[in-house]
């Protein structure tokens, strides 16, 4: 015989799950860490290691769980976001608002007691960032609202350096750069394809405010900026060879799908280019790991 409670607990605990957002999650937890092992020659410390990435990814988790619930209204009228858990009614608002807010005092109080305050301030500020002033403000009322947003999205490696130092760092936000000039040529090419969803639900997207060839022409702008910004590490010393030729030809693969991108007729290209974009960033991250622990070794 089915147990109807048992069905119904698991269901809410993938709902839960859902409001996470894992996936973009596991790529907030990935720069996180590369920043914390780019932060020290030596071994990072076991326990600092996973405290730091516990914390970091719980504050990622309370900002995507808020997002969430600010969002619902328009996620219920947009196709890649209507499965969600609040638009399907899996939970109430009042469920995800209280899952959210033990997300953030467990990521505060992991990262203040098991790691450092400084750290435990940075991801607060960023969580404030995204679910607050980027959801609730900019993605309402700006075309700029991805670029002026992307600094929340950007802190995760500051966030992994500081765990491990304690202190801030011009290399630390080098990547914090490397990532925020990323983030809009990596999200328009997906705000091109959903184009008519974010019309529909009165979002000021780029390409809704100023057209799907004025959003391509940005695009390949940033994805220059981008590739320029990319060959600061390497100019600052922070990395050597190995990392310049991976962000050359890594670059080189992104304005790729830029120009064709901007050369082709409406979304055709566009999801390639956003599945390209996550590639360059992981890889790219793995580059600057590789030249780092490569030297020194060596």
């Amino acid at each position: 015989m089915i147990n109807v409670a048992a069905l119904d607990a698991g269901m809410n605990w993938k709902a839960y799950l859902g409001l996470c957002k894992l996936k973009v999650v596991s790529l907030i937890v990935f720069t996180a860490l590369v920043g914390m092992l780019l932060a020290t020659p030596d071994v990072v410390p076991l326990s600092t290691l996973f405290w730091g990435l516990l914390g970091i990814g719980l504050g990622a988790s309370c900002g995507a769980a808020i997002n969430h619930i600010v969002d619902q209204k328009i996620d219920a009228v947009m196709k890649r976001t209507e499965h969600r858990p609040l638009p399907q009614h899996q939970l109430s608002t009042a469920q995800a608002l209280v899952f959210a807010v033990g997300l953030g005092v467990l990521s505060m109080f992991i990262l203040g007691v098991m790691v450092n305050w400084l750290t435990a301030v940075l991801t607060l500020a960023s969580m404030v960032g995204y679910a607050v002033i980027y959801t609730m403000y900019l993605k309402r009322s700006t075309p700029h609202n991805i670029v002026l947003g992307g600094a929340a999205g950007a802190a995760p490696p500051v966030l992994g350096w500081t765990a491990v130092t304690g202190e801030l760092h011009t290399d630390a936000l080098l990547l914090f750069l490397i990532i925020f000039i990323w983030t809009p040529p990596h999200f328009w090419p997906l705000a091109i394809k959903r184009v008519e969803d974010y019309r529909k639900a009165s979002v000021p997207m780029l390409p809704v405010t100023h057209g799907i060839a004025f959003t391509k022409l940005n695009i390949v702008l940033y994805t220059l900026m981008l590739i320029a910004v990319t060959l600061m590490p390497f100019l600052t010393h922070m990395s050597g060879v190995l990392y310049l030729v991976a962000a050359t030809v890594l670059g080189a693969g992104f304005l790729y799908h830029a120009v064709i991108l901007y050369r082709t007729e409406g979304d055709q290209h566009a999801m390639k280019t956003f599945g390209y974009s996550i590639f360059y960033l992981s890889t790219l991250f793995i580059a600057l790991l590789v030249d780092h622990y490569a030297v020194a070794w060596l």
